[in-house]
């Protein structure tokens, strides 16, 4: 059995048991694949997966074990040269992010700025995506580090930190009645056409949550990702908007007016997220610490020890 077998297995069951797709994306021959999957199930002396003809129709229950070790095995390779890297680079490397608009727009500047500062060899790659699109890139060794509020919490194959907790805002433009409503009400916001996150984005599931408890069906009349065109379309007079309330840190238009919103929707925790089981270099840890005094080193250490638990506040 050899490296390349393992890879081809795990990639096929990534890509839905599509050998043509699994060819593709590892630039090699489907025949190629298809060969090498046989030989390691005969060497192994168990099918991985079930077939219907050629085709790959699901992984087995011995493949499922199989499919397990193999991880294992990948991971820890991947491990290895991240060690190799580390040593021999020093303070250099890269540090990959995968996060959500919102934070790569309004949380992350700060801490990257003074990760630079402090490694100013470390290249720093944002990904920015959906929380699934987050997690994604974490599973699939794209990123090194994810952040976000929803979903990370609930990933098999994740370790995950609270890293600070916050609010959602109303915002309205200063001449709308509601500007001088200091705690509005649920009724209220639901009496006005509604611009907020898609969602999958922001605490918008728990928005949603809010209304239907208390029997509202509110006027959702734009859904955007990103913090600055709901604000846009506020100051345009389309509706009142729900932002996160770092969206409204530091606004100086005056245009606009935001009343915490908490009392309504309650608080979301941004957590923190990485691989379960990963070799995480010294300036990840770091850059972790710099995001959020949760997090320090030996907190993420033993989460990654101890078998991809979600911690909680």
């Amino acid at each position: 059995m050899n490296l390349h077998q393992f890879r081809f297995v795990q990639e096929a069951v990534r890509r839905g048991l599509n050998l043509t797709e699994t060819a593709k994306a590892l630039h090699t021959s489907q025949p190629g694949i298809s060969k090498a999957i046989l030989e390691l199930e005969e060497e192994l002396g168990v099918e991985i997966f079930a077939r219907h003809g050629k085709r790959l129709r699901r992984v087995t229950e011995p493949g499922q074990q199989v499919l397990r070790s193999i991880e294992i095995i990948m991971r820890e390779i991947a491990n290895l040269r991240r060690i190799g890297e580390e040593y021999s680079l020093q303070d250099a490397g890269t540090l990959s992010i995968a996060t959500t608009h919102t934070q790569a727009r309004y949380v992350l500047p700060e801490p990257v700025a003074q990760l630079r500062r402090r490694y100013p060899k470390v290249h720093v790659t944002l990904h920015q995506g959906a929380p699934e699109q987050v997690a994604r890139m974490l599973l699939d060794d794209a990123a090194d580090i994810g952040l976000a509020t929803e979903s990370l919490a609930e990933i098999d194959g994740l370790v995950s930190l609270p890293c600070y907790e916050w609010q959602h805002v109303l915002v309205v433009p200063a001449s709308h009645p509601l500007a001088a409503v200091e705690r509005p009400t649920l009724e209220q916001i639901a009496a006005e056409p509604l611009v907020s996150y898609q969602s999958a984005f922001a605490g918008r599931r728990r928005i949603d949550a809010a209304f239907a408890q208390r029997g509202l069906a509110p006027r959702v009349v734009l859904e955007a990702i990103d913090s600055d065109v709901i604000k846009t379309y506020v100051r345009l007079g389309l509706g009142v908007g729900l932002v996160a309330e770092m969206a409204m840190a530091g606004e100086t238009a005056g245009d606009l007016v935001a009343h915490p919103v908490g009392h309504l929707f309650g608080s979301n925790v941004a957590r923190v997220a990485f691989k379960r089981g990963a070799y995480l270099r010294h300036f990840v840890y770091a850059f972790a610490e710099l995001l959020s005094e949760r997090l320090p080193r030996a907190l993420i250490e033993r989460a990654l020890a101890g078998g991809g638990e979600h911690f909680d506040l």
